[in-house]
Parts: structure tokens; C-alpha cells; sequence
């Protein structure tokens, strides 16, 4: 009989050392708050929480199965992810990485220089032949792009006064605007200015240059226009 008692109290001691040890083991086990009314495959209480055995372990319904863990929800996660982690795919219960980004396209631009002579007869504004299949292959490379913008800006040598050689480059970068709007390019994609004789790019090597026609010749390049092409491929 003595026996027998103390088994009881053994038996009894080792009960109350579980009861009592494993819910403190798991004092940090975080609440699952079950969405919905549905059928719901754990226990909770009145505020949708699972119920936890001492050891941590969510109490199952009668409603439980693989399928119910899997489509009950707790926020954005089945609530087997917090319940049944070993059944639940983790696919499931993982937030899936949104996409890169597709980088966007950065603009390209072309910038070419046109010798005014080429397009038009000295001291005129009206294009040549030659300066119209320049223009021709300029209007085929914009067309094959996104386009954003053409500039186009006249330029002038520093003969004549600055005056005239701001209206004589504003009028041949007007021409080329022109030109290329009948070759199909958006007028509101082309922007015009002329800058006259404030940019030569020829320095001071004409400085010494003697006779009108010699002076004209050593000139040529500062007579241009040039044409940037901008725009997304």
C-alpha cells in the first residue's frame, strides 16, 4: 500500500513539472490570429487566437485536415505555416520577391555637324540637293529610335555683321526644321536656334588669311549646323 502511494506521488510530481515547466518554455511562442468565419481546422478563443497545449502545440478541430491548414487564413500566411509547419509547403508561408525592376531605357543621342555649304549655297538658306539626301538619311536614324527631340542649330562664319549672321543662322536651322517635318518627323519634336558667328570653331587660324575668297575658304567650318538627335532605342 505504501508502495503503491508513492508511485501515486511520483506519478503526480512528474505531471505537475510538465504542467508547469513547458508552458514557460514556451512563454514566446507569438499568437495566431485566425481571419474569417469559416471553417476554421484549430481551437480559438473569443479573439480568433489558436489555442496552445503546454508544449506550444495548436489544438485541431475536427475540421482539421492537410487541405483546411493549408486555406485558413492568419494574416497573410495559412495558419498551418504557424501550426503545421512540417505539412504546409513553405512556399506558402514565405513572401514572394516582387520582380526586379525593368530598367528603363536611358536616352541615346546623336549629334552631327553638317557643313553649311554642303546644304546650302554660300550666304543662302534655301537647300540643295546634296544637302536634302543629308537630311534624308538624318530623318531614316531619327525614325528608327523613340524619339524625343531634334535640335537644330544654325551657325555662321564670322563675315558680315552679327546682326545678319543670327537671322542667316536662324533661317537655315528654320530650313532644316522644315525639310525634315516633310520627311514625316513631328514638328513639335524639332527645336530650332541660331547662335551666328558667337561660336567658331576655327579659332584663330583665318586670323592671318589674306583675300576675301582665301578668308571664305579657311572659314568653311565655322558655316554649319548641327543636328542631335535624341532619343530611346
Amino acid at each position: 500500500m505504501i508502495k503503491t502511494t508513492k508511485k501515486h506521488m511520483l506519478l503526480l510530481a512528474a505531471i505537475a513539472s510538465l504542467g508547469f515547466s513547458a508552458p514557460s518554455a514556451f512563454a514566446q511562442v507569438q499568437d495566431v490570429v485566425v481571419d474569417g468565419t469559416g471553417e476554421i481546422p484549430y481551437v480559438i478563443d473569443s479573439r480568433k487566437v489558436v489555442a496552445r497545449s503546454g508544449f506550444g502545440l495548436c489544438w485541431r478541430t475536427g475540421f482539421w485536415s492537410p487541405a483546411a491548414a493549408e486555406t485558413a487564413m492568419a494574416g497573410q500566411f495559412p495558419v498551418g505555416c504557424a501550426c503545421d509547419s512540417d505539412i504546409v509547403p513553405a512556399a506558402k508561408c514565405t513572401v514572394a520577391e516582387a520582380p526586379a525592376p525593368t530598367p528603363l531605357a536611358k536616352p541615346s543621342a546623336d549629334k552631327i555637324k553638317l557643313s553649311a555649304d554642303a546644304l546650302f549655297d554660300f550666304d543662302k538658306a534655301v537647300l540643295k540637293p546634296a544637302g536634302k539626301q543629308a537630311l534624308d538619311e538624318l530623318a531614316a536614324k531619327a525614325k528608327q529610335v523613340n524619339l524625343e527631340v531634334i535640335l537644330a542649330v544654325g551657325h555662321t562664319d564670322r563675315i558680315g555683321s552679327a546682326a545678319y549672321n543670327k537671322s542667316l543662322s536662324e533661317r537655315r536651322a528654320a530650313a532644316v526644321k522644315t525639310y525634315l517635318v516633310s520627311q514625316g518627323i513631328d514638328s513639335n519634336r524639332i527645336y530650332t536656334e541660331g547662335k551666328g558667328k558667337t561660336q567658331p570653331v576655327t579659332g584663330t587660324q583665318c586670323d592671318n588669311v589674306k583675300g576675301r575668297t582665301a578668308l571664305i575658304s579657311c572659314l568653311q567650318p565655322d558655316r554649319r549646323v548641327e543636328v542631335e538627335v535624341i532619343g530611346t532605342k
